[in-house]
């Protein structure tokens, strides 16, 4: 499952290269920080609001576009990552780090930092 994700890193990573006029993660590079931190937040509220729908009106079309949205989510938080020289990997190491932890311990680990 992850393979996809360790494909996507390698575009991403790949579009550092390209002008901004042949790719659009290119011209969120030159862009800069502020235009990618737009793009996830946007992306974070289009995913609350496909929940919410989803909540309030539960549908197979509603499971759909929360996906949809949920999908934007990550790419746009994955080209976050790669802008700053980050990548999936990084994400699941923490993931895999945490498996098995409770989140109140989790937390706590992060509180005393």
């Amino acid at each position: 499952m992850s393979d996809i994700l360790k494909e996507l890193d390698a575009v991403l990573e790949a579009r550092k290269n390209e002008s901004a006029d042949s790719s659009y993660v290119a011209s969120l590079y030159e862009k800069g920080m502020e235009k990618i931190l737009k793009k996830v937040a946007e992306e974070s509220a289009e995913t609350v609001m496909a929940a919410k729908d989803l909540q309030h009106h539960p549908s197979m079309e509603n499971q759909q576009h929360l996906v949809y949205e949920i999908a934007d989510l990550w790419f746009h938080t994955m080209v976050l990552l790669s802008s700053q020289n980050l990548s999936s990997n990084d994400v699941i190491t923490e993931l895999q780090r945490r498996f098995g932890l409770s989140g109140h311990a989790e937390k706590a680990s992060r509180e005393e930092d």
